[in-house]
């Protein structure tokens, strides 16, 4: 039996924060893709087969998400005269060491993405290549560069890098 959504939801709801987090940094991007994630898993709820992996599941919808995120932010003007009101950071999965998020957002596009899927959202190698293309091998290597250089960026001073 398929569990109820709101059990989905409360389970898996920071996973997809993580996730979307990690692709288009905190803010209210990631607030709109997460959200949508779920109104969208609403709507596909009660067909979805009982034996799917609904965490991967989730990812994938959150990846889509947003991919619609990032396209509708790089068609919209932002304005520049005004500064940006900072986001809140109460209760945010991953809000307690900005230098962190700061790293993992540096990464080069395929290595955030690889971190964010497999790490975050639990994806397999192999689902992960199948969303941000490539091999799965491919993006195995792109997660390790992408450990490799948080460690190093990460490592306190005079540790061995």
């Amino acid at each position: 039996m398929q569990q109820p959504f709101e059990t989905a939801v409360t389970e898996h709801g920071p996973t997809v924060q993580r996730v979307v987090r990690a692709v288009l940094g905190p803010g209210p991007d990631a607030d709109d893709a997460w959200s949508e994630t779920f109104l969208a898993a609403l709507r596909a709820w009660p067909d979805l087969p009982a034996d799917t992996n609904v965490q991967a599941w989730l990812v994938r919808v959150a990846h889509r998400r947003a991919i619609d995120v990032t396209r509708g932010t790089a068609r919209r003007a932002a304005p520049t005269d005004t500064l940006p009101e900072r986001p809140a950071t109460t209760g945010l999965p991953g809000s307690g060491d900005p230098e962190l998020w700061a790293a993992v957002a540096a990464l080069p596009t395929r290595q955030r993405l690889a971190l964010a899927y497999h790490y975050l959202g639990g994806l397999r190698h192999t689902e992960t290549a199948e969303l941000i293309g490539g091999t799965p091998e491919a993006v195995r290597r792109a997660a390790a560069d992408g450990i490799r250089t948080l460690r190093r960026t990460l490592a306190p001073e005079g540790a061995p890098r």
